[in-house]
């Protein structure tokens, strides 16, 4: 990374979208936006470097699709060459501007000195006009926003990050199972799972709500069959799968339940799904990085409405810790029991 950093350009913030109004099809089903910056890493001309230092990624600790990219990043020990920092909501009146640094000082990222995660975005691309989403990874070079695609963003930390993993980093993304895992991820999990939630959340019509919660629950089912005879969605090791799977998981209970209407069943009612979910917590990496607490947060903080819902009234008192650290014999389906990664 260059000592000289360019001149950083001023930006002016844009009301953010709402999903219910923008992303919304005839039909009444979400249509997730699509992700603005996707360059790659890689060797080509145009394509981004992976270098100690020069970036930072931001993401948000309710957000399942950002909590994934910590993870990676803890898991492969990549603290000392990505820099990081949470994004949050103070209030509702600078909620109006997207995800801001609520937990820093004076409101404030330490590093960049910005006050939203927009600023960011607006500096990449004065002309956007999407949501401005996490994880964001920021060049400090230029204080811009060079990628915040979820889909491949953790790969990335996988592969172009790999000179500068730890000497024992696990290898979430093994050469011979990407095609595989690949197709997982794009066509089962993304779909179904990861964006089925926000599809069942968001649906402004019965039947997309009814065509998402079909979507999910069945592929909990094929899953909780798949996870009866083999520890982790990919065999004897943990994978990048693993860990979209995840964070999902992690929320449902704790928070997406409340936005669903009448569920068919919850992640605990699953035994193989609940279990693994469990074994995957005991990693440091994943119960670092996850924030039940703030996941689980309820709407009415004050508790003076007749009807309260259950988060606002126990969320604070409730020991997630405890919950998902309640024993389990996931390891007996493995050859290797006491080792839950592959390592190079």
């Amino acid at each position: 990374m260059t000592e000289t950093k360019k001149e950083i350009k001023p930006v002016t913030l844009k009301l953010r979208p709402v999903e219910t109004k923008t992303e919304i099809d005839e039909r009444g089903a979400f249509q997730r936006q699509p992700n603005r910056f996707t360059t790659p890493f890689g060797d080509g001309l145009d394509d981004l470097k992976a270098e100690k230092g020069r970036y930072r990624l931001f993401w948000a600790r309710g957000c399942h699709w950002s909590n994934r990219a910590s993870i990676v990043r803890e898991l492969l020990g990549l603290e000392d060459v990505i820099s990081v920092n949470q994004v949050g909501h103070t209030n509702a009146e600078k909620r109006k501007y997207g995800w801001d640094f609520t937990y820093d000082k004076d409101g404030k990222d330490p590093v960049t000195g910005a006050e939203y995660l927009a600023e960011f975005y607006y500096r990449a691309d004065p002309d956007y006009t999407g949501r401005t989403t996490v994880p964001a990874l920021v060049d400090l070079e230029t204080y811009e926003v060079v990628n915040n695609d979820y889909h491949r963003l953790t790969n990335y930390f996988e592969t172009a990050f790999k000179p500068f993993q730890k000497a024992d980093a696990p290898d979430l993304y093994p050469e011979n199972l990407r095609q595989d895992i690949d197709h997982f991820n794009d066509n089962v999990l993304f779909p179904f799972v990861n964006n089925g939630v926000y599809r069942m959340m968001f649906a402004q019509s019965l039947v997309a709500y009814e065509e998402a919660f079909d979507d999910f629950f069945t592929t909990l089912d094929i899953i909780e069959k798949r996870l009866a005879t083999q520890r982790f969605l990919f065999g004897d090791y943990v994978t990048d799968s693993d860990i979209r799977l995840y964070v999902t998981l992690a929320r449902f209970d704790t928070h997406y339940y409340r936005n669903l209407g009448p569920i068919k069943h919850r992640i605990v009612d699953y035994p193989n799904i609940w279990g693994y979910a469990r074994d995957l917590y005991e990693i440091p990496a994943f119960k670092n990085n996850t924030y039940f607490h703030d996941i689980a947060r309820g709407w009415d903080t004050k508790k003076e409405e007749l009807f309260v819902d259950f988060n606002s009234r126990f969320a604070d008192d409730y020991d997630y810790a405890a919950l998902w650290s309640t024993p389990q014999k996931r390891k007996y389906l493995s050859k290797t029991p006491e080792q839950k990664f592959l390592i190079d």
